[in-house]
């Protein structure tokens, strides 16, 4: 109901002009928006996880948004640094994209050069090497495929109780058991695709074929290499999409995944984007310490001059926004109209 009453209000805005006069406010030239993306559908993903997916549709219809309206997307590092200056200019928006996924450099890739925006890619790089499905996201997707059942045989898989597949709070529980499982017997990332291969085999599903699709893949060395000759800004998101609380251990997904970065692409990245959104105070220095110049979050907001560098805010998009919350967020009537910025910090399992 609230949520309703939220868009109306917010279309009732758009149509007496508000976006348009907020948009071209001193207010708003003074603040920038980084807009956080995800995936980008390769087939039925955007259905699996609405909330992190959309369709290249829909992007494409968010970049002709930004054309249309004239909006300045910058590059990541001078819109940082115009920010600071107070050299803004109007309307100004970045784009990145986090983990790194095949789907980018399929669908989103090309949509960036057509349009001319440059963007950044926050790259996770464990799985880049590998060049094999992420364990929990292939087996989330596998079981997703089979909702609604119950499957009892599971005893080659190294399970005692039955995989529940019939609601979602049940087939996030079943991919724990199995992230559990993995962790229980140190499995390698090699390992765990065989895991994941056996799980297919129990579910009736052709892993051979999914494979072949990218589904939950990253980009590999040779695309990585691609869209940084061709102006894509690679920048960090640790080597294991993960955030251990220790400051030795901390460091070293830096520096593993900034090593992965500079051998692939013959960057030195200093960007970093915090996997999931987890942060907490105890990680700032430790950045600063790797030379990390800025650190974007999940929370909600339009950046303005004082805004922590290495806490910054972006607006998430994906598929269940509607076009009206997405053109309110770039105006920046969005910002005004925010009543929660902090975003839930599900920390999400190491590859």
């Amino acid at each position: 109901m609230l949520r309703s009453l939220r868009r109306l209000t917010t279309a009732g805005l758009r149509n007496l002009g508000a976006f348009h006069l907020i948009g071209n406010s001193p207010w708003r030239q003074k603040r920038l928006l980084i807009l956080c993306y995800h995936g980008v559908s390769l087939e039925d993903e955007h259905q699996w996880k609405p909330f992190l997916y959309l369709t290249p549709q829909k992007l494409e219809q968010r970049f002709s948004i930004l054309k249309q309206k004239g909006y300045s997307v910058l590059p990541l590092a001078e819109g940082l640094q115009r920010l600071r200056t107070g050299t803004l200019p109007p309307r100004s928006v970045v784009l990145t994209f986090d983990d790194g996924n095949y789907d980018f450099f399929q669908q989103a890739y090309p949509l960036l050069g057509r349009y001319g925006f440059p963007a950044t890619v926050y790259q996770s790089t464990y799985y880049t090497a590998l060049e094999l499905p992420i364990f929990h996201q292939i087996c989330s997707y596998m079981f997703w495929q089979r909702r609604g059942q119950l499957i009892s045989e599971v005893q080659s898989l190294g399970l005692q109780a039955p995989l529940d597949l019939r609601t979602e709070s049940s087939r996030i529980a079943s991919v724990r058991a199995l992230i559990d499982l993995a962790d229980r017997e140190n499995r390698s990332g090699r390992q765990k695709d065989e895991l994941a291969q056996k799980l297919a085999g129990v579910l009736k599903i052709d892993y051979a074929l999914l494979k072949t699709k990218r589904i939950a893949q990253l980009m590999n060395g040779s695309e990585l290499r691609e869209i940084t000759n061709n102006g894509i800004d690679v920048q960090l998101h640790t080597h294991r999409h993960r955030m251990p609380e220790d400051e030795a251990l901390f460091r070293k997904e830096i520096q593993d995944n900034r090593a992965s970065i500079q051998q692939l692409t013959g960057t030195a990245p200093v960007h970093f984007c915090y996997p999931s959104g987890v942060y907490g105070a105890a990680f700032l220095p430790w950045l600063q310490k790797e030379g990390i110049v800025s650190a974007t979050t999940c929370d909600v907001g339009l950046a303005g001059r004082r805004s922590e560098l290495l806490l910054l805010p972006r607006f998430i998009d994906h598929q269940n926004r509607t076009e009206v919350d997405f053109e309110s967020w770039i105006s920046g009537v969005g910002d005004l109209l925010a009543v929660r910025r902090k975003a839930k910090q599900a920390v999400a399992p190491g590859r």
